[in-house]
């Protein structure tokens, strides 16, 4: 199970007794949001997009989504989002649990700006069901971000699961 993959993981940190775990879906922004009593801008959403033969995941906060223009001027190639099958293959987490945590090799992290104006942020754990509260340089550390990235753009409250 992937959620006990990152719990090995953060173990390293001592993190793995922080892992919250709930009852409620915590499968899209605003369920994570509700679960946890936060706006869900806090919300940690990671993306998963194929860069060739490989993936990449990018962590932004949880009231933007991706501007293409900007992945493409920064990375050079038009974003492809992973499928839910692409997406368990290349990160070994389904959708709703999928993390910057615990990642195959090769897969690269990229945390996005729009997370940096808050303290902490709350990224899954590897479940649809999970979460941790971590702050900028926790997240940074933890998920061997490669790079901080500005590519996304604010999107409306009521859109605010995509």
């Amino acid at each position: 199970m992937a959620i006990e993959k990152v719990r090995g993981y953060l173990k390293r940190w001592d993190r793995d007794k922080d892992i919250i775990e709930m009852e409620a879906s915590t499968a899209t922004v605003l369920e994570a949001a509700n679960a946890l009593g936060v706006i869900p801008a806090r919300i940690a959403k990671s993306i998963s997009l194929k860069q060739g033969d490989a993936a990449t995941v990018i962590v932004v906060a949880g009231d933007v989504k991706l501007d293409n223009r900007k992945y493409k001027d920064h990375f050079g190639i038009k974003a492809k989002m992973l499928s839910p099958e692409e997406a368990l293959q290349f990160t070994g987490h389904a959708v709703g649990g999928v993390c910057p945590f615990g990642l195959p090799a090769g897969v690269g992290v990229y945390l996005d700006v729009s997370m940096k104006r808050f303290a902490t942020v709350f990224p899954a754990c590897g479940s649809s069901n999970s979460a941790i509260e971590l702050t900028m340089d926790e997240l940074n550390e933890y998920s061997q971000n490669k790079e901080w990235v500005d590519v996304c753009k604010p999107i409306s409250e009521e859109s605010a699961s995509e």
